[in-house]
């Protein structure tokens, strides 16, 4: 059976909904999106255009093929076409709850993986490597892909649904791809969906490296491709709505970036170099992600903050589940 004009619906425009759109049109698909908020919408009510965005795997959250295929999507675009907003970039990660990197699976997967010397690493840290990878502008990115989806007959809908089978009577699909983030605590009736709150700033600097540590805080500096700034964070609250900027925060990142960073943005003045403070909502899932055919949906959400880590690879997957579904075939259905 052909999947020449086998019409998907997909629910959300985030990354993940974006991305499956593409590679289900790549393989012959006919796909309408229908989403309450599309690329270049400003709301807080979607995670996608205001995440960092670094391609950092990570250690401990399973899914390796997904991370990995994702890795080489972004790392074939940013060489192919620079307008897509993805660049690539030195990158180092900082630990200080592990003493070894037996868990960094991604090392076989990186260019230029490179252990720190411990007694080049500063105090309390107990590991640290390098390697080559790459940042996102999401505003860019997102507006180019929508632009790519169009060129290939995507319709794009924009509406607030109240239920997975308005997606189906709205776009006349038999089938549909569910992504909506943290609209699935409703449309799917998952209750361990949550908002995972996070703060950020985004600050004028020539500092051009990628960095993070993660354990017992969670810090980072993400350079923005075509700003001549970074994103620098972060906040991590789960179940917290809070929309509103909590200056109190303000100083605490600086500082803990700064000591990531070896004071590298010292001159950095909260007071006039603060471009905009971002408060957004991770879409959390207790539990984990899902990614899984249901009878004619294929369900793919509960990324939390690793969306765009994952998401090319989530949607290979979810190009193989779809097929699964409309051909009734063999196909694993189970989520990785």
């Amino acid at each position: 059976m052909s999947t020449i004009n086998t019409h998907v619906g997909i629910i959300g425009s985030g990354i993940i909904g974006l991305l499956s759109a593409l590679t289900l049109t790549d393989a012959g698909y006919n796909v309408t999106i229908v989403a309450r908020d599309l690329p270049g919408d400003d709301s807080q009510n979607w995670a996608s255009p205001w995440a960092g965005v670094s391609i950092f795997p990570h250690p401990d959250v399973g899914g390796h093929s997904l991370q990995t295929e994702n890795f080489k999507y972004f790392w074939a675009l940013a060489h192919r076409d620079p307008t897509s907003g993805v660049q690539v970039i030195k990158a180092t990660e900082h630990y200080d709850d592990r003493d070894d990197d037996s868990s960094i699976w991604y090392k076989t997967v990186v260019p230029q993986y490179r252990l720190i010397p411990k007694e080049k690493l500063p105090a309390g840290v107990k590991l640290g490597f390098t390697y080559t990878s790459m940042t996102i502008n999401p505003e860019f990115l997102l507006s180019w892909v929508q632009t790519q989806l169009k060129a290939r007959g995507v319709t794009f809908i924009q509406k607030t649904l109240s239920s997975i089978q308005e997606a189906k009577e709205i776009t006349g699909a038999n089938y549909i791809v569910h992504a909506s983030g943290l609209g699935a605590y409703t449309l799917a009736d998952d209750k361990n969906v949550e908002a995972i709150r996070g703060q950020t700033m985004f600050v004028k600097t020539d500092f051009n490296e990628l960095k993070m540590h993660q354990g017992s805080h969670y810090t980072y500096v993400i350079p923005r491709m075509f700003t001549n700034g970074a994103i620098i964070g972060g906040i991590s609250q789960p179940g917290s709505l809070d929309c509103n900027v909590d200056t109190g925060l303000r100083a605490d990142i600086l500082t803990r970036v700064n000591n990531l960073t070896d004071g590298a943005l010292h001159s950095v003045d909260l007071d006039k170099d603060v471009q905009k403070d971002i408060v957004a909502f991770r879409p959390g899932r207790k539990g984990g992600y899902r990614l899984e055919a249901e009878g004619d949906i294929v369900h793919a959400y509960g990324f939390a903050g690793l969306g765009y880590i994952f998401s090319y690879g989530v949607a290979l997957k979810v190009r193989e589940l779809v097929d699964s579904v409309v051909h009734k075939g063999r196909v694993p259905r189970s989520r990785l």
